[in-house]
């Protein structure tokens, strides 16, 4: 086996395998079957992430899918994670970015040179069971209107629980805070089968996220002024503004260790969190709900931003007021960076029309199925 790098679009390199005859046949060939599979490519998003590859890419790679490709985009890492993939999984392919260009633009990059039929966003710490790809394939191509599906996301230390990012499908409130079936701010519930219908959801998770190719493109991809953080919650906005479904399948599940790479608490994850809600909100709102939410939201903000400080918690002070400063730059200067809905004509799923911080902070309530009595 001899493995080949090749220059690839400006500073992207590709890699690939290529099988030599050796007095045995090892050229892999496919099942007549899978030619009637769509083409599912999964692909990893990595950056310094080499001991997440080493534990978590063996259980990709066992899916059970016939028609995948595995794909590691590597990005700008700094460790060397490359070398490890070159030596010791030379089935995957790999694209290799020079710098890092954050979540949003890293996966925009990185799928333009895949050609597919659904794409698999995942995080490389993320446990993946054997038949997990198969029972979202079955739904989306049982209904060509969901664009977008996540599977379930349990914790990977606490297997009996949900994760937080994203958890059984995601939420959002009418002040623009996300939320998810089992996961409400920090408060996670243990999955007891009382979520387990596949059903639209608001937004579904980055860490684990199947979309239709042809439709990632259409609507222009992530937004990648966002960095990283909500840019799949902006995503599933406009998805769904263009008329397609955002869905979550729960018999679909897969373990997520989460902060891999900004832990909680992080300052630059305040930061972008809370500015990259507030552009989210200003992209894809109506004007005439707009002009009603932001002031409550900057009032909200500012009081989280006074608790915090209260408490000790200078940074996150910091975080926020710096994340309202670039808000107003980029709706002076940046705007033109961002990318819009492409169509604000499609019906919103997931939408509470409550406030969550009224329900969870003053109510005292900590479970989804208390505050979304109807779902």
């Amino acid at each position: 086996m001899e493995y080949v790098c090749t220059k690839y679009n400006h500073s992207l390199i590709e890699c690939s395998n290529k099988m030599e005859l050796k007095g045995e046949n090892t050229i892999n060939t496919k099942d007549s079957s899978t030619l009637d599979l769509p083409m599912v490519s999964i692909v990893l998003l990595n950056w310094n992430g080499k001991e997440h590859l080493r534990t978590f890419l063996p259980s990709v790679l066992a899916s059970t899918y016939a028609n995948k490709r595995v794909i590691v985009a590597d990005n700008g890492s700094t460790d060397d994670s490359v070398i490890f993939l070159q030596q010791y999984f030379p089935q995957v392919e790999l694209l290799v970015s020079p710098v890092n260009e954050g979540f949003a633009k890293g996966y925009n990059t990185a799928l333009r040179q895949v050609k597919s039929d659904f794409y698999v966003l995942l995080n490389n710490d993320v446990e993946v069971m054997p038949g997990w790809i198969e029972p979202i394939i079955e739904l989306m191509q049982a209904d060509k209107e969901i664009a977008v599906c996540q599977p379930k996301l349990l914790d990977y230390k606490n297997r009996k629980q949900f994760e937080y990012a994203g958890a059984c499908g995601g939420w959002i409130d009418s002040l623009g805070y996300p939320f998810a079936r089992g996961r409400v701010f920090e408060q996670l519930e243990e999955d007891q089968g009382q979520y387990q219908t596949a059903q639209p959801c608001f937004w579904a998770s980055g860490a684990s996220m199947f979309v239709r190719a042809d439709i990632f493109n259409a609507v222009g991809g992530l937004d990648e002024y966002f960095f990283a953080h909500q840019e799949e919650i902006d995503f599933c906005w406009r998805i769904q503004l263009a008329g397609y479904k955002v869905y979550i399948e729960p018999r679909s599940v897969v373990y997520h260790l989460g902060g891999g790479t900004l832990s909680k608490g992080n300052r630059l994850k305040n930061y972008l969190n809370f500015r990259n809600n507030l552009v989210m909100l200003a992209k894809n709102l109506p004007f005439y709900k707009s002009i009603f939410i932001f002031p409550i939201r900057f009032a909200l903000d500012a009081l989280a931003a006074y608790r915090g400080l209260l408490t000790g918690d200078r940074q996150f002070f910091i975080s926020i007021f710096h994340s309202h400063l670039y808000f107003f730059k980029w709706v002076i200067i940046d705007r033109k960076k961002s990318v819009f809905p492409i169509s604000r004509k499609g019906r919103l799923h997931g939408k509470y029309v409550g406030s969550i911080v009224w329900q969870h902070f003053i109510k005292k309530k900590t479970v989804f199925s208390e505050i979304v009595t109807h779902k």
